[in-house]
């Protein structure tokens, strides 16, 4: 298997494994590792995002991570354009990009192109977001299909990003999200792409999520969440959405104990895994998925 051509994309849900892997990977063919995941990029958000160590830049060159102040808005569209330089820069010295994480907008985004949808201003999106909250998920995606009846064919109702996203397009530009996806296209082939999603097991996930956690806490997720909210960042900010900020922020308030802490991330984040796996069977039809016990197999043969 001649990867050395190729531009290697890895996903796969929270916890499975996708660092250790690249690394792995990027060793045997010379590559260096581009981050494809939202809150890696920000360097406020070293230990709860779970960016790589220190250590691991030292087995290999590593692009992207922590460079962003988590104050700054960060968009898909910043992302694709410095990933876009990165490829060529890595191409120039004769190695192999890897991007991989688990942000699946930013796949969609260097695969098929990024959605040139006008800003829809603040206010708008709030109102759209409030209705969300008001009638609840399932009421919600019913009146998004009654504008938007393609919608029922490309998201799951559980998807509330998504969900809201498709409805303040349709909404406010009158036309819908999958038809601004269709006029779209994306800088590279086909052919350019190798594509990996890392398929691991429900309950050995579940498992992993909870013993990652605990190691979170140890490593100082407490003292990162306290400088974090020193920062006084804006609610609208991305950051803000990293998931166990809020439950440490419960825990600082003495509203919660730190057992708690640990349980309510990790509920969280097997949450978000989930999700995670609903956009792959969505999205990921056409990628290589490989089970997380075939890792190794699937090194050997290149």
């Amino acid at each position: 298997m001649d990867l050395r051509s190729k531009i290697i994309l890895i996903y796969g849900p929270t916890a499975s494994g996708k660092s250790k892997f690249a690394i792995k990977l990027g060793k045997k063919i010379k590559g260096e590792i581009v981050n494809a995941d939202s809150m890696q990029i920000y360097k406020d958000l070293k230990i709860l995002s779970a960016r790589p160590f220190r250590k691991d830049y030292q087995k290999i060159k590593h692009h992207l991570y922590g460079i962003k102040s988590a104050k700054k808005t960060f968009s898909t569209g910043d992302w694709l354009k410095l990933v876009n330089k990165k490829i060529l820069e890595i191409k120039k010295r004769k190695k192999i990009p890897i991007l991989i994480g688990g942000t699946g907008l930013y796949f969609k985004a260097i695969t098929e192109g990024l959605v040139e949808i006008p800003n829809i201003p603040n206010r708008f999106r709030d109102k759209i977001r409030a209705l969300h909250k008001r009638i609840g998920a399932k009421k919600f995606f019913l009146e998004l299909i009654k504008i938007d009846p393609s919608s029922k064919n490309h998201i799951n109702h559980s998807d509330t990003q998504r969900t809201i996203r498709a409805y303040e397009v349709k909404a406010f530009t009158k036309k819908s999200l999958f038809d601004w996806f269709k006029s779209t296209s994306s800088a590279y082939e086909e052919k350019d792409f190798y594509k990996i999603y890392i398929d691991f097991p429900r309950d050995e996930l579940i498992k992993r999520i909870k013993s990652r956690t605990v190691e979170m806490i140890k490593k100082g997720a407490v003292a990162e969440v306290k400088k974090f909210i020193k920062l006084k960042i804006a609610k609208n900010k991305t950051a803000n959405k990293a998931i166990g900020i809020n439950e440490i922020k419960d825990y600082l308030n003495k509203k919660i104990e730190i057992d708690e802490v640990v349980e309510k991330i990790s509920i969280k984040t097997r949450q978000y895994a989930k999700r995670q796996a609903t956009w792959a069977r969505g999205n990921m039809n056409d990628w290589n998925k490989i089970q997380s016990s075939s890792l190794n197999k699937f090194l050997k043969k290149i």
